[in-house]
């Protein structure tokens, strides 16, 4: 199979793909997660580089911020087993425990790639847990059954088991598997503890994929051996509009003008745009390599086995298998991951293209100035989207100056690093060139929109000019019988005998007065062609005089446009004498 091949492919079965997920018992609500989105992300908590993990200095005494407490060293003590620091104060105000106690189960998929670059399924039921190649499907029932081996659902029942397992996944792993994958679904509070316990996983991971927190850092770095990266990042994508009912509260017209852009976007009857996230977690070693993926419990939002069946399909891809086969940084599986990011953003931005075109059409054949609200929203969501599409260049960029100090070990060759070195620049570079594309689009349809708008305006400006125009004729033809009414009304004796008043009277009078109203104008105003910009007051107040050698001054100018030679100066001179 081609690369041209696999991506139509993707493309063109993306309606088989298990969809978002919907009526199920343990899912939160849309709306719950749209809550969660309109507070401002604190982004200050985004990293381990800040010291003081979600401490508010307005509301926390930093004296006793830390406390001597008895800590629990299993995995039940998580995050304080392994990160001292993190008080339960701060664990309570991250709410990474405390989001996850509405979900009573949590599913993962597991996914190997091995040495020779083919992409397999573990059974974890298996002692050996030994990784079987299988042709990739999309079928949806593929991976619903709890029967299947790369398949794990744990409870409260059996995560004890669980825990027993995953120790031995760790250190009984087989020595042909170079990354292990791990897709999470609904993450429990326990399975978060276990996780974080097993894999040394900081809890700023936790904390910035649960609150959506853009963030990206590397962590527990040591030279030759391995170290931990962490991508959040938020995106854009297409999903077709649920079939299910809506709340009552989303049914609701919003009765104040405010634009909510982390709503979902309707752009038809058949799809909608919502941010989507994808919050990866991966250890790089020399010997074992993870990737662990969060996936947040909603009813829109893409899920593990989505994701899962995805990257299935990658190992499908000619193009990708030779990559993986000349290659053994495990990091080309988390760019190939990014690459969903990208896939949903160009869905996006081409979505909202065909529903720009007929609001465009609207606008321009008639005149339809009602959709102007619709444009000014469409103009602040691409705005909103304008940072979240920067942060995929931003984590491209990241990955690409954060290269793999396993690679550094002398397991590998120099040739085995100067070819992953090459491979990881041209594959980075291709991922900024798709980016630096779809900014451009944005900004194409946000210029657009913005025409658009424009020329909706324009088109109001007109008919109210032509409104006025109207009015102007009609008050013109009144005006010689309203100056007819005005004169034969005036009390001069030419026209009411025995009045005191003449029409030479009235004439200078008003002639007078004309020019002394002119006069006050024109000498406070500081923007005429009557005195020079800058003028003083007095200046100003002399331009009568002032004037007419002004136009002297023209006059000479025009006659003289270049500066006499000093021959002709004297005969202008005596000339002018």
């Amino acid at each position: 199979m081609t690369r041209r091949t696999f991506l139509s492919k993707t493309s063109s079965l993306r309606t088989n793909f298990p969809q978002p997920r919907h009526s199920t018992s343990n899912r939160v609500s849309m709306s719950s997660v749209l809550l969660s989105l309109t507070d401002a992300p604190s982004y200050r908590h985004a990293s381990p580089s800040g010291p003081w993990p979600w401490m508010d200095f307005r509301n926390v005494d930093v004296t006793t911020a830390v406390r001597n407490v008895p800590i629990d060293q299993s995995w039940r003590g998580y995050p304080q087993n392994l990160f001292k620091n993190w008080t339960h104060g701060q664990v309570e105000r991250s709410q990474m425990l405390k989001k996850c106690l509405k979900n009573r189960s949590s599913t993962i998929y597991w996914l190997d790639v091995l040495d020779n670059g083919e992409f397999a399924t573990p059974d974890m039921r298996s002692k050996d847990r030994t990784s079987t190649v299988s042709e990739s499907t999309t079928n949806e029932n593929d991976v619903c059954e709890d029967s299947i081996g790369h398949v794990s659902k744990v409870t409260t029942t059996n995560q004890d088991m669980f825990w027993e397992m995953l120790q031995g996944e760790v250190t009984h792993r087989p020595g042909n598997i170079r990354v292990r994958s791990l897709f999470v679904d609904d993450l429990t509070s326990p399975m978060l503890r276990m996780l974080g316990t097993t894999y040394n996983i900081e809890p700023f991971f936790f904390t910035s994929s649960i609150n959506w927190i853009p963030s990206r850092y590397q962590e527990a770095l040591s030279h030759g051996k391995g170290d931990h990266i962490t991508i959040t990042l938020p995106f854009v994508r297409t999903s077709p509009t649920p079939s299910y009912p809506r709340s009552p509260q989303s049914l609701q017209v919003p009765t104040d003008n405010q634009i909510n852009t982390h709503a979902p976007l309707h752009i038809s009857d058949d799809d909608e745009l919502f941010m989507d996230l994808l919050a990866i977690h991966m250890v790089r070693d020399v010997n074992t390599n993870t990737i662990i993926s969060y996936h947040p419990e909603s009813t829109s939002i893409s899920s593990a086995k989505r994701l899962h069946s995805l990257m299935r399909l990658v190992g499908d891809s000619v193009y990708w298998q030779h990559i993986f086969y000349k290659s053994q940084d495990p990091t080309f599986l988390l760019l190939a991951i990014l690459w969903y990011a990208l896939y949903a953003w160009d869905e996006s931005l081409e979505a909202l293209y065909n529903h720009i075109m007929p609001l465009e059409s609207d606008v321009l054949i008639e005149s339809r100035v009602e959709h102007t609200r619709d444009l000014h929203s469409l103009q602040a969501y691409l705005l909103h989207y304008e940072s979240f599409l920067h942060g995929v260049q931003v984590s491209v960029f990241f990955i690409q100056k954060t290269p793999n100090p396993a690679m550094e070990s002398e397991v590998f060759l120099d040739e085995q690093r100067m070819t992953s070195d090459e491979l990881m620049k041209k594959e980075c570079d291709n991922l900024l060139s798709e980016i630096d594309r779809l900014e451009k689009r944005r900004e194409m349809l946000s210029k657009h929109l913005k025409n658009v708008m424009d020329l909706a305006f324009a088109n109001v400006n007109i008919r109210d000019s032509a409104s006025m125009r109207q009015v102007t004729y009609l008050t013109m033809i009144f005006l010689p019988a309203s100056l007819i009414a005005s004169v034969f009304g005036m009390n001069v004796k030419e026209i009411s005998p025995g009045t005191l008043g003449t029409i030479v009277l009235y004439a200078q009078i008003t002639i007078l007065l004309t020019a002394f109203t002119f006069y006050v104008v024109v000498t406070l105003q500081t923007h005429t062609s009557f005195h020079e910009r800058g003028a003083s007051l007095r200046k100003r107040a002399a331009w009568p005089i002032l004037l007419p050698w002004k136009m002297l001054r023209n006059m000479a100018t025009v006659t003289w446009p270049h500066p006499p030679g000093k021959a002709n100066l004297k005969r202008t001179y005596f000339r002018r004498d």
